[in-house]
């Protein structure tokens, strides 16, 4: 087992000092194909001992400015003091009663500071479970008990999970759900709005969106639609103004439930608690994990009182959802946004890493375009000159980055976007030192 390395002495800066993967990340990985399913990818093989700020350390000592966060988790950055605080003490009084069963209180605080961040003036109510994935099957159950209508509607492009019914819900069929035989039913697709693509308005787009669903469905038969306000997996896409508000407009003229998917970009990443904020929107229901407890597993539902009323005693739930460690955790999490002023730090990021992001653009053809809001940014890069999708360019830039001890990750339907999730703490000099990397990988195809 390796031995824990003090996190507070690490420099928070990148520092190579052996092959990428190293030698004992190689000698790893080779244990890991012999005891762990191929099923689990592998997209950056190095093996972590420690974390602290920004900064990740590999077990053969290699430092990496991290720019993924766990795929956007830890968004207040690797072992917060007072996370690390929070989760120690709840460890030493009880780890684990069941919520359903014998209750504590640091659940039900979770469900306030939900109610209290999340957009809207109404009464609220909220439940905790584990994951993105299982926090959008509930909002599911929640939208056809409260309706008494069945079908969902979802956009192109969206990603949901990894569950079955999540899985009928992402575009992309390949790798989620290849093979996995019949998935959840009454599921129905219709356009998003891709501005760098489809150049369409907003208002010209959510017409297309409503079309598709009237035609597919019907909204008498439409429990709800779900929204990534920013999409995550397809490729961090930014919808043009009004698109969402249009949405949600007619979902409410129709008693059709609109639920915010904000598990990747809610909890402070777009420099709003929830990144509906940013488009004034007010959702029915928010579903939201990653970033909400610091690294520790934990999700949630929360939205209009007389819809998550509408469940029955027992319809919602589960063994472990909403564990005491975890909560306590997403305690300290909301505490430090407050006290750390981290919506502020989130817009800050946006301005410094998204501003070097343009004046790339502005050097490189192969960037066709940028977007994002706060720590959660991206660049589409294309074939120069055109805006057809370059993913072979992504695979090199993210390799080169990666051997160079910056942490990237891909996104896209077309795998041709580049993502940045960094927390929202990342320091000027580290981003400019990643913007640095990120030139030369440029430079380098």
């Amino acid at each position: 087992m390796t031995t824990p390395v003090e996190t507070s002495t690490h420099p928070q800066e990148r520092k190579i000092v052996t092959a990428i993967p190293g030698p004992k990340s190689q000698a790893m990985h080779e244990r890991r194909k012999n005891a762990v399913s191929n099923g689990v990818g592998a997209a950056l093989p190095v093996y972590i001992a420690s974390a602290h700020g920004s900064v990740v350390v590999d077990i053969d000592g290699n430092q990496f400015i991290d720019m993924a966060s766990g795929i956007g988790v830890t968004t207040i950055g690797h072992t917060d003091p007072a996370v690390v605080s929070a989760v120690q003490n709840q460890v030493a009084n009880f780890t684990h009663t069941c919520f359903t069963v014998t209750p504590y209180e640091d659940y039900v605080r979770v469900a306030e500071l939900l109610a209290q961040h999340s957009p809207g003036t109404h009464a609220k109510k909220a439940v905790l479970v584990n994951s993105g994935a299982e926090a959008v099957e509930n909002a599911i159950k929640i939208a056809r008990k409260y309706t008494g209508k069945n079908a969902v509607g979802v956009l192109d492009h969206a990603y949901h999970g990894r569950t079955n019914m999540t899985m009928a819900m992402n575009f992309k069929n390949s790798p989620y759900a290849t093979g996995y035989g019949s998935l959840g039913t009454a599921v129905f697709r219709a356009p998003s709005s891709y501005p760098f693509h489809d150049g369409l308005s907003g208002e010209e787009a959510a017409k297309s969106t409503i079309w598709y669903l009237e035609k597919q469905v019907g909204a008498q038969d439409l429990a709800c639609i779900f929204v990534e306000p920013i999409q995550g997996e397809g490729g961090f896409m930014v919808p043009a103004d009004g698109y969402l508000n249009a949405i949600q407009a007619w979902c409410t003229e129709n008693n059709v439930v609109f639920v915010a998917d904000e598990v990747q970009a809610g909890m402070a990443r777009s420099g709003a608690y929830f990144s509906s904020e940013t488009f004034g929107l007010v959702p029915d229901l928010i579903t939201t994990a990653k970033g909400i407890a610091g690294g520790m597993p934990l999700a949630g539902v929360v939205g209009r009182a007389e819809i998550m009323d509408a469940s029955h005693p027992g319809g919602l739930g589960g063994t472990f959802g909403g564990n005491p460690v975890a909560c306590a955790a997403a305690v300290a999490v909301f505490d430090q946004i407050e006290k750390e002023g981290l919506l502020a730090e989130a817009r800050r990021v946006e301005k410094v890493f998204g501003g070097g992001l343009r004046d790339l653009q502005a050097k490189h053809p192969i960037i066709g375009e940028v977007r994002g809001k706060g720590a959660m940014l991206a660049i589409e890069i294309v074939q120069p000159g055109t805006k057809d999708p370059n993913p072979q360019a992504v695979t090199s830039i993210v390799q080169y980055c990666f051997e160079r001890g910056v942490l990237l990750l891909n996104a896209g339907t077309n795998y041709n976007v580049i993502r940045f999730l960094p927390s929202v703490k990342t320091s000027d000099v580290q981003l400019a030192d990643v913007l640095s990397v990120l030139d030369e990988a440029i430079s380098a195809l």
